[in-house]
């Protein structure tokens, strides 16, 4: 007996799931005509209009009943890229299970339900039939609306079958955790910022690299460009320059979390930026160490860049943080920070600062985003 206990448990729990009800137009043509249809039954006494609105009034209990069953026992899963960055569409894949052991689902509709803590997918999906006991699957373009771990994302089953009377809705929330990165694309402002630290780190290496090291013989198929025609002379077989190996580029990247609470938003700005310039510059081949208030990273050395958006999807402001010193002279430096002066004092002084002054927050209400809307500079 234990068997068909678990079983109706189960059952009764599916059914009992809280449905939200809409009535459709059709649905309230129906209720007009079933009051009309009794009404001319009560002033009449005609028992054939008593037999009509009785039948009605079943037709629209049946089709309650059904599009509650037709909801029952269906489970979904939700799977992403392993690697996702904020406010960029990447695919999923969205499975739909129906538990139920004879009856098929019919008419059902899948959404994202509009959420901050919710992935928002482009477009429903419609399954038009999950069979008894079936597995159904669809891609769809989905986009996380910001960074961090979303652990509990919800979505919504709806369906109208069988007369459309009535759009009921059930909430399902997949406990699969995602990690989000921070958003990649260029803010505006962004590209500039890129192009100065590039320039200013093509100055800070100048020198530095392509020294000479030996003259040595030739070897095939090498460029004759670093040909040493003074000593090919001298020797008389072709002599090549090689020069030393050019020093390794790396940028010491600092993300100050001593933030205030009025500096909020702009700590959200900033891990962008700082998401971006990392990303930009690990596929130039530059070498990044990122620190971030006791935290060290080293990419390539200590893992791939993935690491450091990873740190920076889950991070927080915090305070009481004793102030690093920059750890290699050597290296180009970029902080971002609301308080320049407390880096100036630990020694940064010849590092490129990012703060409130230099990168400001767009402005996100309505206004300035219909006015970027139609200038076409969003």
């Amino acid at each position: 007996m234990r068997f068909p206990r678990r079983s109706w448990e189960w059952l009764r729990g599916a059914v009992a799931r809280r449905i939200r009800y809409k009535i459709t137009r059709g649905g309230l043509l129906f209720a007009a005509a079933i009051l009309a249809v009794g009404w001319g039954a009560i002033i009449s006494a005609n028992n054939l209009l008593f037999l009509i609105a009785a039948a009605m009034m079943a037709t629209l209990l049946v089709s309650g009943l059904v599009s509650q069953l037709c909801l029952a026992g269906l489970e979904l899963d939700f799977f992403v890229p392993e690697h996702v960055t904020a406010r960029r569409e990447v695919p999923g894949k969205l499975y739909v299970r129906n538990q139920k052991w004879l009856m098929p689902s019919f008419s059902i509709r899948v959404e994202g339900v509009r959420d901050l803590n919710s992935p928002a997918l482009k477009s429903g999906i419609y399954f038009p039939v999950i069979a008894a006991r079936a597995t159904v699957e669809e891609t769809l373009a989905v986009r996380f609306p910001r960074r961090g771990a979303y652990r509990q994302n919800t979505f919504a089953f709806s369906t109208s079958f069988p007369f459309g009377f009535l759009e009921k809705s059930v909430r399902v929330t997949t406990q699969r955790e995602m990690i989000v990165y921070p958003a990649v694309d260029p803010h505006p402002g962004f590209e500039d910022l890129l192009a100065g630290i590039a320039g200013e780190m093509e100055t800070h290496y100048r020198g530095l690299g392509r020294d000479f090291y030996r003259i040595r013989p030739y070897e095939a198929l090498e460029s004759a460009r670093h040909v040493d025609w003074k000593a090919t002379a001298h020797v008389g077989s072709l002599q090549i320059r090689e020069f030393a190996r050019e020093q390794e580029q790396t940028v010491e990247m600092f993300l100050d979390r001593e933030i205030a609470p009025e500096f909020d938003d702009w700590f959200e700005h900033a891990i962008d930026c700082c998401a971006f310039l990392a990303w930009r510059l690990s596929t130039l081949g530059v070498s990044i160490h990122f620190r971030s208030n006791g935290y060290r990273f080293r990419q390539p050395e200590d893992g791939d860049i993935y690491t450091i958006l990873k740190y920076l999807a889950l991070v927080y402001p915090q305070t009481g943080s004793a102030q690093e010193p920059p750890l290699d002279e050597s290296s180009y430096h970029v902080v971002f920070t609301p308080s320049p002066r407390r880096f100036h004092e630990a020694g940064w002084m010849g590092a490129r600062i990012v703060s409130p002054d230099n990168l400001r927050v767009p402005d996100r209400s309505p206004a300035a985003t219909a006015g970027n809307t139609q200038t076409g500079t969003g």
